[in-house]
Formats: C-alpha cells, sequence, structure tokens
C-alpha cells in the first residue's frame, strides 16, 4: 500500500485518512461573494475523489476589502445555510475541510479598492504596481478589527460544520505583509521586530482559538520567504512557526512569494522542479522545530516525489492543487494504482503581447474554467485553449479581466 494512503492523526485527535492535501485555489465559480450550490457541488466532488484534507479558496472577512471581485465574504452568519451546505460536501467520505480565512490587505485590484489598507503605506513595487493603488496604513483600532473579523468566520466556520479552518500568512496578502520588513515599516508594537511583526497572526491564531473549541482544526499557511531583497527570509519564517508551533497551532502549510516574486505560480530553482517540491529545502531546516503535520505546496505531480518525500519524513502531508482542477478523483486514481503522474498545462496563446503581462492571469482562470466544469457536473476540458480562456475574460469581465489576482 502507499504510504500516502496512511492516516495520521492530529494533537487535537482529529484523524487525517491519508496524505493527500488539496491546497487552496480561488474558486471564483459563481458571481458575487455568496458560497451557492457550485461550491458544495465542487467540494462534494472533491471528498468523492479520495483525499484527506481538501482547503477551501480564500474566504474574505470584510466585504470592503476582497482580493477578487467574487471572493467569498464571512462578516456574520447571513450565508450560514448555504455554508452548511458547503460543510457538508467537503467533508464528505471522511474528508477534513478547511476553511482557509485572509484578508488582502494592499493586494486589493484598483477596481476593487481605491484607497486599500496594509500594514504601511508602502505600495507595491514591479511589474504589480500597475494594479494596485498604494495603500494607507492601518490605525490600531483597525488592526484590532481585523483580528476579532478573522476569529469571527473560524467561529462562523465552525458552527456551519467545517473541521476548521487555514489562517492565509502566504503569497503577499496581509498576514504576510505584516510579517514582512519591506512591507511593514510600523515603529509601533506591530513592526519592527520580527517579534513585532509576528504579533498580527499570533493575536489572529489566539483570538481564533478563543472563539472555537478544543478539536477544531486551527492551521496556517506561511511563505518559507517572500523571495526579494530584505523581505521575510526562511530564518524569520522558521522562528515564526516555531512560535505558532508553541501557541499550540495544529498544522502547518509552507508555501512561497508574492506579487512581486511569485514563487507560487512561477516555481523556483530549476533544481527544485526536477524534485518536484519546490519548497523542500525549507522542509529541512523547519522539520527540526516543527512538530505538528508539515505540508509543502507547489511541484509536486509524481507519485514517487510524493511518497519519497513522505517517506523521508521532510513532510506529512503532500500538498496539491492544480491536480485537483484535472483528475477531481486525483487521490483515489493513485491508491487503485492507475495514477503515476500528471501534467499541469500553463495555457497561453502564443502572443507575447498577451503572454508577458496576462500569462498568469489565463493560467488562474484557465483553472478556474476547470472547476466551474466540475461544479456543474461536467468533466474538466484539458484541450481547453488560451485564446479560449482570454476571449471568456474579456467578454465577461471586461477591463476587469486584467486585474491582478492569485490565489
Amino acid at each position: 500500500m502507499s504510504n500516502l494512503n496512511q492516516s495520521l492523526t492530529l494533537k487535537n485527535g482529529r484523524i487525517i485518512k491519508n496524505r493527500l492535501f488539496k491546497a487552496a485555489m480561488s474558486e471564483q465559480i459563481t458571481r458575487g461573494n455568496k458560497p451557492d450550490a457550485a461550491y458544495a457541488a465542487l467540494y462534494r466532488a472533491w471528498a468523492r475523489g479520495g483525499a484527506g484534507v481538501l482547503v477551501t479558496g480564500n474566504v474574505m472577512v470584510d466585504y470592503r476589502a476582497l482580493g477578487s471581485a467574487d471572493d467569498v465574504v464571512i462578516e456574520d452568519e447571513r450565508d450560514l445555510d448555504l455554508l452548511k451546505a458547503w460543510a457538508a460536501a467537503g467533508t464528505a467520505n471522511d474528508t477534513v475541510l478547511l476553511m482557509q480565512i485572509n484578508h488582502p490587505g494592499k493586494q486589493s485590484p484598483k477596481d476593487l479598492s481605491p484607497q486599500p489598507v496594509a500594514p504601511s503605506a508602502v505600495p507595491l513595487g514591479g511589474a504589480a504596481a500597475a494594479f494596485f493603488n498604494t495603500p494607507r496604513a492601518l490605525g490600531e483600532d483597525e488592526i484590532a478589527d481585523i483580528i476579532r473579523r478573522f476569529g469571527r468566520a473560524a467561529e462562523i466556520a465552525e458552527k456551519a460544520g467545517f473541521s476548521g479552518v487555514q489562517i492565509h500568512g502566504a503569497h503577499g496578502y496581509l498576514v504576510s505583509q505584516f510579517l514582512s520588513p519591506v512591507h511593514n515599516i510600523r515603529t509601533d508594537q506591530w513592526g519592527g521586530s520580527l517579534e513585532n511583526r509576528m504579533r498580527f497572526v499570533l493575536e489572529i491564531y489566539r483570538e481564533m482559538r478563543r472563539r472555537t473549541s478544543a478539536d477544531f482544526i486551527v492551521s496556517v499557511k506561511l511563505n518559507s520567504a517572500d523571495f526579494q531583497k530584505g523581505g521575510f527570509s526562511e530564518e524569520e519564517s522558521v522562528l515564526v512557526v516555531e512560535r505558532l508551533v508553541q501557541e499550540g497551532i495544529d498544522l502547518v502549510e509552507i508555501s512561497g512569494g508574492n506579487y512581486e516574486a511569485p514563487a507560487m505560480m512561477e516555481g523556483v530553482k530549476e533544481s527544485a522542479k526536477k524534485r518536484e517540491a519546490y519548497f523542500l529545502d525549507y522542509a529541512h531546516k523547519v522539520r527540526a522545530i516543527c512538530s505538528v503535520p508539515l505540508v509543502i505546496t507547489g511541484g509536486f505531480r509524481s507519485q514517487q516525489a510524493m511518497e519519497d518525500a513522505v517517506a523521508g519524513g521532510e513532510v506529512d502531508l503532500v500538498g496539491l492543487a492544480k491536480p485537483f482542477a484535472l483528475q477531481p478523483d486525483f487521490p483515489q486514481r493513485i491508491f487503485d494504482g492507475s495514477h503515476h503522474a500528471i501534467a499541469t498545462p500553463q495555457p497561453r496563446t502564443g502572443v507575447a503581447k498577451i503572454d508577458r503581462p496576462l500569462g498568469s492571469m489565463l493560467e488562474l482562470n484557465w483553472y478556474m474554467y476547470q472547476m466551474k466544469r466540475i461544479s456543474r457536473g461536467q468533466a474538466p476540458n484539458p484541450d481547453k485553449s488560451g485564446w479560449g480562456i482570454f476571449f471568456a475574460m474579456l467578454l465577461a469581465q471586461g477591463k476587469g479581466a486584467f486585474r491582478r489576482e492569485r490565489a
């Protein structure tokens, strides 16, 4: 039997039935900010497909702060019945379902946020700068309010029937912005030293714990590093993981990068690509201090590489995302012996003037198209062209098709 089919017990007693972990992908399968029946249908298909853990895409905590126009938002219980249907579908077949809770901070596109908020009034740099407005710095009261919002969202997730939540502390969103010395230049208790910069994620964790029961899973997704000069480093990331483990976090997922250095979409070193696990070097460093289950997401495609990473003790769960949009029963194919590796396309139009600025957005929308098909009971269509997605984006969203969005 594959070691990927071995169960894992968390310290709170919750059992994860196998080692395959569907990482978050931005679904945006319906218009608006409600998790309607399409979400239940999509997650029902994934739960039937055999994954041990399913993590939702971004669920935002404030209607005024969106990373994408169609992000699901939880501020109160107005959509509790829809959330219950989503949770029931995603926890079928003994699946652990985690709601990823997030705030975009400055990574809210121009047409959605005339003046986004952030730890400091530091604009995004590089090619991303054109898509986002310069933020204003959050006040102390606003920081406290956002922490409460994270806690309230976790409380509602538990009431709806989710197995747990994941704090999105990676990919340059607000928690990640607080951790980064490039984006957080505050001189109060929320900035400066690493101890101060990690205060925001620690207070979010504590608020979630205060509002939820002991067997409710609280996990975190962190960057191994920001991959930019002067940013959040691997050494700092290890220290943040160590502190969260001391606090009692149940599970840690590692990815990397942000809009300015998007390792999570474009990969990293060639040597890491060959090994399939982009952040495995980091796993060696953090393993010594991470006594809770560790997930590495980014690059895994072949069964052999996944099994090797688990067998070597480098990871406890294997994080994958795109394969689930192409094969919703991807885990079951591994367990019944019919899968060995999967290719994940990077659709493009072939026109440099389109592909250079919009390549990652085409790719993101291509995978959202596949998820939408699954939610409708249709099989994924891996032959869908980049041009088809480009024109669909224009037709559906107009200029909004070119906003920067990311999982």
